[in-house]
């Protein structure tokens, strides 16, 4: 039954199935964890569940506090609360929350922007990969240079962007951007290319103007398997997120694991991980949804 190629699994045998890979997973890590603890209780590099979920409360709930010193080396002492526990307690509650840097939304926001701004570029990319596929003369010209582009590993040229633009956010965006664009864009263009030329003739015949052949027959029928390789491709975008920011940033996921992989953190670098994956499994479940619900068509395909 398990390998018959007409098989239907029910409901209950998706779910089921779906979870049981999961299931191993943690039961083994938590074996693993549990007899690491039992030899060293102050061991760091399998933690516990009950210390990554501390690890992940703090990052939550306990906001980033900025400790000052004076001209001697000394802590300056003030009243400002720790903890949402004491400023509810000291009446300022409502000033913190509205005031207050929380480490995980901070990171979160930082590494959010920074693959929102590079997702625009990259999909300015997408025009140009269907641009070379619909126009002769532009694909000569493109091409062979896009398709040599592809060929660099990204990572190899990190060093001669933060040479050129610093170690801002352009940096750190295009790294994203070079990545990720050049693979999108020839897949665009042979998405292009798959197209019957019969559609574009018949289009053509019945007076259809290049606007139209290009936004109303062509580029309908490549954006949800665009849409597919974007998202299948959402891993390579975090990848070159993580690696820009671990080598220049002040915040962001990538740059915390790696200050905290300094102290062998592992109960804060774990959900961490886990938090990035979940983002990115989100972006990847929002994308299947809206393509099986805007593209029903394609089923049929």
């Amino acid at each position: 039954m398990f390998f018959n190629i007409n098989a239907k699994p029910s409901k209950w045998s998706t779910i089921t199935l779906g979870l049981v890979l999961f299931g191993i997973s943690i039961l083994i890590y938590g074996i693993a964890s549990y007899n690491r603890h039992k030899e060293n209780p102050s061991d760091k590099l399998i933690p516990t569940a009950g210390q990554m979920a501390e690890s992940f409360r703090k990052a939550i709930f306990q906001p980033v506090i900025t400790e000052e010193y004076d001209e001697e080396g000394e802590l300056i002492v003030t009243d400002q609360p720790r903890t949402l526990k004491e400023a509810y307690k000291a009446g300022r509650l409502k000033e913190m929350l509205k005031n207050g840097e929380w480490q995980l939304w901070k990171d979160t926001k930082a590494s959010g922007y920074r693959v929102l701004i590079a997702v625009l570029f990259i999909f300015i990319g997408i025009l140009l990969g269907l641009y070379m596929g619909m126009f002769p003369y532009l694909e000569k010209l493109l091409y062979r240079f896009v398709l040599f582009f592809d060929k660099i590993p990204a990572l190899a040229i990190l060093p001669i962007l933060f040479i050129i633009f610093g170690l801002g956010e352009t940096a750190k965006i295009a790294l994203i951007v070079i990545g990720v664009a050049p693979t999108l864009i020839l897949d665009t263009y042979l998405r292009v290319k798959e197209i019957p030329k019969e559609q574009i003739t018949k289009g053509q015949t019945l007076n259809a103007s290049t606007h139209e052949i290009i936004y109303k027959i062509v580029f309908p029928q490549i954006f949800p398997k665009i849409l597919d390789t974007f998202r299948l491709n959402f891993k390579a975008i975090i990848l070159f997120l993580i690696a820009g920011e671990a080598l220049a940033a002040e915040a962001g996921l990538g740059y915390r694991i790696f200050v905290v992989r300094r102290y062998m953190d592992m109960a804060t670098i774990i959900p961490y991980v886990i938090w990035i994956s979940l983002f990115a499994f989100f972006i990847d479940y929002l994308l299947r949804r809206w393509i099986d619900k805007r593209f029903k068509w394609l089923e049929n395909n």
